[in-house]
């Protein structure tokens, strides 16, 4: 199977290459507006900048929200010697951007190549190379530019606030697995692409009214605080599943979220989502994410009276280099068409 050719997996290849820290998720949001109006569909724009869609169905709205925004970084400050003090965005250890690739993003349109390290970088030079603290204050940017002071820095138009993305390094392998920074969230924005494609193309109808929410916020917690629209009875993240430890969701399955950070999950949709799982042969586990928070608690907290769930494909090495695999896709793919299906 070349899985490289699946619709779920080229649009995912495109997404992860897009970059899109949370504040900086203009070109995301524009891809995926654009793909939904290829598909035949009319999506729209909140004022907070996120892009939603009504795909039709009657009766009982139901949304999916997936978000386009990941992890990233902004220049904290121009330092002294032609470096960039960073300061992060979203949450994640310093230790997993250690040594990668990054790009700059001036206000006025610039980008600059760099690497994020540490303000020891060599063994063979700094006596605490290996055991400086990882924290943002040891952390800094070299551009790949001839700068050596902070004058050098302004000269290019480099100043803080300026975004930093960083590489994601996007491997498919012959034997499914995908590997990539940002599959949180750009797996859960391809898969409901893929819904909104295969309903395009008619391979299900809707038993209810159906909205997917592009949100652009989520990494720092306000992603789906605003603009669902209002007659949404239902709200179902389409994240990643964690995976590691003593849970048992893994890259291949789609993952059913019981109870996160931010409390229970509805039971009722659990649930539902459960029996259309087992009705439906979809490969899925049920886990408890007590580090992990979603658009759907998001969309609590801001005050909607909503019922709201949590499923997403395994990920493993969250907000590191992960790792799925196109099975968890396709479960995840399945478990939402199914349970959308009309039953003629």
């Amino acid at each position: 199977m070349d899985y490289k050719e699946k619709y779920v997996v080229k649009k995912l290849v495109d997404l992860v290459k897009i970059p899109s820290p949370s504040g900086f998720t203009h070109r995301a949001i524009e891809y995926v507006r654009k793909e939904l109006e290829t598909l035949g569909f009319e999506p729209k724009l909140t004022k907070k900048g996120a892009c939603y869609v009504c795909l039709g169905g009657e009766g009982n709205p139901v949304a999916f929200t997936a978000h386009v925004d990941t992890l990233g970084a902004m220049v904290k400050s121009l330092k002294s010697n032609g470096r960039l003090e960073i300061t992060p965005i979203g949450g994640y250890m310093m230790n997993s951007v250690e040594g990668e690739n990054c790009v700059v993003h001036t206000k006025d349109g610039r980008e600059y190549t760099g690497t994020i390290q540490t303000i020891a970088p060599s063994v063979h030079v700094f006596e605490n190379a290996r055991t400086l603290e990882r924290k943002p204050i040891n952390m800094e940017v070299r551009i790949d530019e001839k700068v050596k002071t902070r004058d050098d820095l302004e000269k290019l138009g480099i100043e803080p606030g300026d975004f930093i993305s960083f590489d994601p390094r996007i491997v498919v392998t012959e034997k499914g697995f995908i590997k990539s920074r940002h599959l949180d969230d750009k797996a859960g924005v391809a898969i409901l692409l893929t819904v909104a494609k295969d309903l395009s193309e008619k391979k299900f109808s809707l038993n209810r009214k159906v909205y997917l929410f592009f949100s652009n916020y989520e990494e720092v917690g306000h992603g789906a605080s605003s603009g669902i629209p209002q007659d949404v009875e239902e709200l179902i993240s389409v994240d990643m599943g964690a995976v590691g430890g003593t849970l048992s969701t893994n890259e291949f399955v789609v993952s059913i979220c019981a109870k996160d950070s931010g409390g229970p999950y509805d039971a009722r949709l659990v649930r539902n989502l459960v029996e259309t799982a087992k009705k439906s042969d979809v490969n899925y586990s049920v886990d408890i994410y007590p580090f992990y928070g979603s658009d759907a608690d998001a969309s609590l907290r801001a005050g909607y009276d909503i019922v709201h769930g949590l499923l997403g494909p395994g990920v493993e090495a969250s907000h590191g280099y992960e790792r799925t695999h196109y099975d968890g896709l396709k479960n995840t793919i399945k478990l939402i068409e199914k349970y959308l299906k009309k039953i003629v």
